[in-house]
């Protein structure tokens, strides 16, 4: 039996994450029935029971560093695990953890992971000589590529695959047409979905994503439901933005108030007839270089920034998906049969590692 130890955003109740998380346990799984995987999780006892695999505490570093010792492999990823954007400390973090790994001589792979942006000299520096030391580095897109090239990254063998959540096992409609009838959402009206999040306080994005709601109800005799993807704190940038919509259109508008597993959340947004989302895993807007690397990956650019978009531009761009849903459908579904296949490899790829360990 193989020890994999498993090291990204875990047991923080972001739904992406988790998503990601579940997708890479089910194709590592599959390919290899008898790995044993421990996740480092800032949760342990929500992953053990969302995802019946070993936990230690994040922050367990005596734990981390016995487990490190007799692993086999450390997989770091997926997600934008090593950028210092959204959060400074998280970078040092990440890389504290490959750095344990490589002292006790343990493999060290990126899994699908998001690079960058890495500002400051010392950030630079740290990424060049901890990560040029990895075994296998497999990126989620050409972005992240070149973000590797510019750190001067090249030791380690890189691929570009896709993102890790591309992976996850298909769900049925079903629960999500549990979870709906619950919360008073059911009904024949075409159901549009919105995933928002708060960001750095801004107001703008609120207004336009209300008075788009609020247009929508009325002019395609839709149903808005907002799905979050990390509770509470989704739910309430939800409420904020509901609370904005006025008139008959505010009876069509449902702010899903749960916290839903990963597979809720996947059947929830196949009931959806068209999405809007801000938060990478629910794609239009763009607030993170990672959304437009994505939009990029799959032939598709964000409508604007969360700083400027217009209602106008939105509306248009709802418009157009609308009008031509159909033939996007079917695009969608070639696409996202190669994108498929290329988040197995990934999988595939640090299985092959953990053979020749």
């Amino acid at each position: 039996m193989r020890n994999l130890v498993v090291s990204g955003y875990y047991g923080s109740k972001n739904a992406g994450d988790e998503a990601m998380l579940a997708a890479m346990l089910e194709v590592l799984s599959d390919l290899d029935p008898k790995l044993h995987i421990t996740v480092i999780s800032a949760d342990p006892e929500d992953t053990r029971e969302r995802h019946g695999v070993d936990a230690v505490g994040w922050l367990d570093i005596t734990a981390i560093l016995q487990l490190l010792g007799h692993a086999d492999l450390l997989i770091s990823g997926g997600g934008s695990l090593l950028q210092n954007v959204t959060s400074r400390r998280s970078l040092y973090y990440y890389l504290g953890i490959i750095f344990l790994a490589l002292a006790v001589h343990t493999p060290v792979m990126l899994y699908a992971q998001g690079i960058g942006p890495i500002e400051g000299g010392l950030a630079r520096w740290l990424m060049k000589k901890i990560v040029n030391r990895t075994k296998l580095i497999t990126v989620r897109d050409h972005g992240s590529l070149e973000e590797l090239a510019r750190l001067g990254i090249r030791k380690p063998r890189i691929e570009a695959t896709a993102d890790a959540v591309l992976a996850i096992h298909p769900v049925d409609k079903e629960a999500g047409r549990h979870i709906l009838t619950e919360a008073g959402a059911e009904g024949a009206k075409p159901v549009i979905g919105i995933s928002v999040r708060e960001w750095c306080g801004w107001t703008h994005y609120k207004d336009v994503l209300a008075s788009v709601a609020q247009e929508v109800v009325t002019r395609y005799d839709a149903r808005v439901v907002f799905l979050p993807m990390q509770y509470p704190e989704d739910v309430r940038a939800a409420e904020s933005i509901a609370e904005r919509i006025e008139g008959a259109a505010k009876a069509q508008v449902t702010v899903l108030p749960g916290e839903y597993r990963t597979h809720e959340l996947l059947s929830l947004v196949g009931n959806m007839d068209l999405m809007i989302a801000i938060r990478l895993h629910a794609l239009i807007f763009s607030y993170d270089p990672k959304i437009d690397r994505f939009l990029d990956s799959i032939g598709e650019s964000p409508v604007g920034s969360l700083e400027n978009v217009t209602p106008d531009e939105l509306l248009a761009a709802v418009q157009d998906k609308w009008e031509h849903r159909k033939a996007i459908r079917q695009h969608t579904a070639a696409l996202l049969k190669k994108q498929r296949g290329l988040a197995e490899r990934s999988a595939e790829l640090a299985v092959g590692l953990l053979e020749k360990h």
